[in-house]
């Protein structure tokens, strides 16, 4: 046994969280893909089938009612609100996160513009920027958006944002951490740059909510996004949700209005008026068997501190890169991922030679993770059932697929 593994089984004892590995369905695969799929809480299954036997199977049409699924969308967005730092009424749910970009995005420029607001309208404000690194899917929402809105568009990486912001600029959309490379951006610092240039600011933190401490009232961050099937684990096609600054909602304009963000929904007029409130992020009918599987696997956070989750997926984090130097040989990975805290989400990315034919060995071997074209490992590091056992066994065994 090296120093390393028992090193690992000292620090699992020593782990305030481990008890929540209880919670999860798991088995003796170290899975470190939740960064893209969370794992599957226990007790989802039961609750999930209550709702198809009993909500919809016997109460059916009226558990829209008696079962609450009219209200779904923002209940659960009350559930998710303190794990990104939000007061409750600030968070719907529902719909994909791509959508919600859009909504989101369009939003902003309205906004920075004065469109329906009340005031002057700012027709000078001609500018989005978008994360030049984003996952591809904001790109083309923005590219979209650019086009919907009259603007031009223009892609940074997020350092150099703040020297490009301009009295042109309307929205800026950026995401919280890099998904290749777990890259954490300055969220504070760079919602502080976007807004005195007058503009809004836009965040995609699909990589960071359930991760590690957002703050999205501490910030003042304008509107948000995210996704819930994570880090959140709310299971494969969770809806996502959207979030809107209590000051911004009365003037929030969404570029899909629908029957359900309408004030008087039942009212079937062909004439639209927003509902008050972050309400006027929903569009349509909610997807009801997801949100409920969902609010169900937001139980796991229970008791648990956002600041806890951090401190031990940084201290995994730093653990399996302490394994990688020891384990591995020199020169056969490199590591992209910060190694500053400050830096750093709750991934791991490294490139090898041969990484995707390497990734597949590592999954033959009980190991998962993923693979980014053309040479990044990806290790996603869910502190609520990622063990330091297993940050351990996962890099010996990379050591044992790359050896010479």
């Amino acid at each position: 046994m090296s120093d390393l593994h028992v090193r690992a089984k000292a620090l699992d004892a020593e782990d305030e969280l481990a008890l929540k590995r209880r919670e999860f369905v798991l088995d003796d695969t170290v899975y470190l893909d939740g960064n893209s799929l969370g794992a599957l809480p226990a007790h989802v299954p039961d609750r999930v089938a209550d709702v198809i036997t009993r909500q919809w199977g016997r109460l059916r049409i009226r558990s829209w009612d008696e079962s609450g699924w009219w209200t779904a969308p923002e209940r659960v967005g009350d559930r998710i609100a303190p794990l990104v730092g939000a007061a409750p009424g600030q968070i719907v749910v529902g719909d994909s996160t791509s959508v919600n970009v859009f909504k989101a995005l369009v939003a902003a420029v309205r906004l920075a513009r004065g469109d329906g607001g009340g005031g002057e309208a700012d027709a000078g404000r001609d500018e989005i920027i978008v994360d030049a690194t984003t996952f591809p899917t904001d790109g083309y929402i923005a590219q979209s958006a650019a086009r919907l809105t009259g603007c031009r568009l223009t892609p940074l990486t997020p350092a150099e944002v703040p020297a490009a912001l301009s009295p042109r600029t309307a929205a800026v959309l950026l995401n919280h951490a890099d998904y290749r490379t777990g890259r954490l951006h300055d969220l504070p610092g760079l919602t502080a740059a976007v807004h005195a240039a007058g503009a809004l600011a836009v965040w995609d933190l699909c990589h960071t909510a359930g991760a590690l401490p957002v703050g999205l009232d501490e910030h003042g961050v304008d509107l948000a996004v995210g996704c819930t099937y994570k880090y959140l684990n709310g299971g494969p096609g969770s809806p996502a949700y959207i979030y809107v600054r209590e000051e911004l909602q009365d003037r929030f304009d969404s570029p899909l209005p629908g029957w359900n963000s309408h004030a008087e929904p039942f009212g079937m007029r062909p004439e639209f008026e927003a509902a008050e409130g972050a309400l006027r992020g929903r569009v349509g009918t909610p997807d009801i068997l997801s949100m409920l599987a969902l609010e169900a696997a937001l139980d796991v956070w229970d008791g648990v501190s956002v600041d806890a989750v951090r401190a031990k997926s940084l201290a995994l984090t730093d653990f399996f890169l302490r394994c990688v130097e020891a384990y591995v040989p020199q020169g056969l990975v490199e590591s992209l991922t910060p190694a500053a805290h400050a830096e750093r989400g709750s991934q791991v990315a490294l490139r090898c030679e041969g990484a995707g034919d390497v990734m597949k060995r590592l999954i033959e071997r009980g190991v998962v993770g993923d693979f980014r074209a053309p040479d990044v490992l990806r290790f996603g590091f869910t502190p609520l059932y990622v063990s330091f056992v297993d940050a351990e066994r996962a890099a010996r065994v990379l050591a044992e697929i790359l050896e010479p």
